[in-house]
């Protein structure tokens, strides 16, 4: 740890954050929730809202996948996903839902403001991110992909869109 620099639990819990917060809106795998968390601690995010049917730690499964994550990113449960998301946008956070609808704008395309907070809402595996949560977001943006699937799994979006945006952000420059 010491040779790859990394932060203590206390010392991340401490330290300045990414303008980033993960949202997750009925996401079913718990292996995925651990991922989110990993992720999320990755990219030194703000927070995660585990919402709905999501699943909370601490549990065995979230913690495979997680790594201990659960002890540093700060994660709250919300019943209700729509009702979060109007909350996040009256607390001045830029809401965008992570979907493939016919007015998306593709990631690639898409540019951050490294001013704005951005609270990122992803989806059930199944269903994607709820009608009533899209009808509420800032913004609907969605990954570009060229092969024969519909969807990335989606540990691997987060991980993705939160690059993304980190690099548009300029977050890896702190």
């Amino acid at each position: 740890m010491d040779e790859l620099n990394r932060l203590s639990v206390d010392e991340f819990k401490s330290t300045d954050k990414s303008p980033l917060i993960l949202v997750l809106d009925n996401v079913r795998s718990l292996n995925n929730v651990g991922s989110a968390f990993r992720t999320g601690d990755a990219f030194r995010i703000q927070k995660i809202y585990l919402c709905g049917i999501t699943g909370t730690p601490p549990h065995r499964e979230i913690q495979k996948t997680a790594l201990g994550a659960t002890e540093s990113v700060d994660w709250e449960h919300v019943p209700n996903t729509a009702d979060l998301v109007k909350s996040l946008k009256a607390n001045g956070i830029k809401t965008i839902a992570l979907e493939q609808t016919s007015n998306s704008i593709s990631l690639n395309k898409f540019q951050p403001s490294p001013e704005e907070t951005y609270a990122l809402v992803f989806g059930n595996e199944v269903f994607g991110v709820a009608e009533e949560v899209i009808s509420e977001v800032d913004h609907i943006v969605e990954i570009p992909q060229l092969g024969t699937k519909h969807s990335f799994n989606i540990s691997v979006s987060i991980g993705i869109v939160l690059w993304d945006f980190g690099g548009k952000m300029d977050i890896f420059e702190n």
